[in-house]
């Protein structure tokens, strides 16, 4: 059975090269073959990431109206409030079963900060903004080792903090969803990498090379991490962009509030994603070149 692997991050950081070296090919070959890992030993605190959900929380449990207030409107800011079923991460299929709520580094000049409703409000959700980017950029170095890059190639592509925190609440289902209706449709990621912190309810499952789907299960005081579509282009397919899902469940869970934060990293607007040279060793550049922030901009309007 495939199972995604659980890599202890900590190495990364440890003084003997041997360790770190070990991490990087780890993470190499999750990134290769599956494109999705967990991380034990990360660096961000547990008890952040419950007052970053507690936010969360108190924040989905406001009346609608009060959340349509903070609706994202702009397409160019990608943040603000995302109702349920507005947004269709698979196209074939009716809208996704959640609602999120986007916050960007620049949020504290956004619209949503003169509302005292907002989540962005919350010092938490800052300082846990900023641990993850702190995580990613970490992260981002072992990718670039894994290639056999300078340790800075992509950080130094990742500086203006064009990321997105995303908080999600997928509710219970109390009636029958429409055909082919589900909590979170099929999709990929549309950045460099993501990180996702999971509550205990579940859902999440991935797709293998093989096309069948299982399950991604919580682990506790893990991040799971999976490379996005812009790592699949700069990389050649090396590092693959894997589609996943959320499923409703088939149990008692489906009851219950689901919730997840997820942090998706992006490169800098302006960065233009071609294929690296050392990754046209096997085959030639499968995507022509393109600006990080148009593609992103290509997506989000396919989605909404």
């Amino acid at each position: 059975m495939i199972q995604i692997p659980v890599i202890n991050f900590s190495l990364f950081g440890d003084s003997n090269a041997t360790n770190r070296q070990t991490v990087v090919k780890q993470i190499y070959q999750s990134c290769h073959e599956i494109g999705f890992i967990y991380l034990q030993n990360h660096g961000i605190s547990p008890n952040l990431f419950k007052q970053v959900l507690t936010k969360s929380k108190d924040f989905f449990n406001l009346p609608l109206e009060l959340k349509q207030q903070l609706t994202w409107s702009n397409e160019f800011s990608n943040q603000g409030y995302v109702g349920i079923e507005r947004e269709r991460l698979d196209a074939s299929k009716p809208g996704d079963l959640k609602e999120a709520f986007n916050v960007g580094q620049k949020d504290r000049e956004n619209f949503s900060m003169s509302s005292v409703n907002s989540p962005a409000k919350d010092s938490c959700i800052f300082t846990f903004y900023q641990a993850c980017t702190q995580l990613a950029n970490t992260i981002l170095q072992a990718l670039a080792l894994g290639l056999q890059l300078p340790e800075d190639f992509f950080t130094t592509r990742h500086t203006e903090q064009n990321h997105t925190l995303r908080l999600l609440h997928y509710p219970p289902v109390q009636h029958l969803s429409q055909p082919g209706q589900i909590r979170a449709g099929e999709h990929s990621d549309y950045g460099s990498i993501t990180l996702l912190f999971q509550d205990q309810i579940g859902g999440l499952e991935i797709q293998t090379a093989a096309g069948k789907w299982i399950a991604a299960p919580v682990i506790a005081d893990t991040v799971i991490v999976n490379t996005g579509d812009l790592m699949q282009r700069w990389t050649n397919h090396i590092f693959c962009s894997t589609k996943h899902r959320v499923i409703i469940p088939s149990d008692e869970r489906v009851k219950q509030s689901r919730y997840s934060v997820a942090f998706f990293c992006h490169p800098n607007d302006d960065t233009e994603i071609a294929c690296l040279e050392s990754c046209q060793k096997q085959y030639p550049p499968i995507y022509p070149p393109i600006l990080a922030g148009e593609y992103l901009l290509s997506r989000l309007r396919a989605t909404y």
